[in-house]
């Protein structure tokens, strides 16, 4: 096998392990940020409210459909008189949760990240195509061709998911 032909594999390859890693490292990221967000609350999905560790509830007040976020609050009134109110919040507003209406990787940044991730899986496709083409042999082609479907398959798994629900950016609504 050509010099030519293991840069083109190696740097494919390289390619696709490095979006699928960026892909699960933005993935974790959102989903660390999520938790630290609502730490020691419970969401209570059947009552739509998030529960405080004291066990005040905080009712959603807002949809922004715009900025694609539901807010949920609590009372000024029990939470500037509890007595974990330093460790939970500085606003005399009371505590606010906002939580997105669309699931990573649907949010502007999970799409920025999804996005990068296709490309370079993209780039990877380009780059085993172009080798495939120069190749010579009968080992070098098929080598080629199994890292160009790999790119392929994992180009399109990224972008079926990314298609599945909507954008969030507003007015991208049907």
């Amino acid at each position: 096998m050509s010099t030519e032909t293991l840069l083109a594999i190696g740097y494919a390859a390289f390619l696709i392990v490095a979006a699928m890693g960026l892909d699960l490292l933005a993935r974790h990221s959102h989903r660390r940020s999520t938790r630290y967000r609502t730490a020691g609350f419970v969401f209570r999905q059947d009552l739509d409210l998030w529960e405080c560790p004291e066990g005040q509830h905080l009712h959603r007040a807002e949809t922004d459909h715009r900025r694609r976020l539901v807010r949920y609050r609590a009372s000024p009134q029990i939470c500037n008189a509890c007595p974990a109110k330093a460790d939970c919040t500085d606003s005399d507003s009371g505590r606010e949760i906002a939580q997105s209406l669309d699931p990573w990787p649907h949010s502007e940044a999970g799409r920025f990240h999804r996005g990068v991730c296709v490309v370079l899986v993209a780039l990877a496709a380009v780059i085993a195509a172009l080798a495939l083409f120069r190749s010579e042999g009968t080992a070098e082609p098929l080598v080629l061709a199994a890292v160009f479907g790999i790119a392929l398959a994992t180009a399109g798994r990224l972008l079926a998911e990314m298609r599945r629900t909507p954008t969030g950016f507003p007015g991208a609504r049907a």
